[in-house]
């Protein structure tokens, strides 16, 4: 088995693209959908490559189906429904379930 050259700061470089891909894909939503959906794609593939976990702020905007970069009411839909927030895509309709979790009263 050959060896693989091991650069130390490898998973930080590939957060910090990560998150200047996802600020991108903001960006250029309202004027380019589709490269909104292409920096998602490269996110994806930058956090498989580099074995990162993606933060659950960015797990949550985009569909895991289709790839798409989800923005409310314009290419998802939300819903509550028995205690459960229900995110539609509405490029592939396909539907993610989250628990409702209300904010503490403080």
């Amino acid at each position: 088995m050959g060896s693989k050259m091991h650069r130390p700061n490898t998973k930080a470089i590939a957060r910090a693209r990560i998150d200047v891909l996802f600020e991108r894909a903001r960006e250029f939503f309202p004027e380019h959908p589709e490269w909104s959906d292409r920096c998602v794609g490269l996110a994806r593939s930058i956090s498989r490559r580099h074995r990162v976990r993606m933060p659950r702020r960015y797990r949550m905007q985009y569909c895991r189906h289709c790839g798409g970069y989800l923005v409310p009411g314009n290419t998802m839909r939300v819903r509550i429904h028995r205690g459960r927030v229900i995110v539609t895509c509405r490029k592939c309709g396909s539907q993610r379930r989250y628990p409702a979790v209300r904010p503490d009263d403080r």
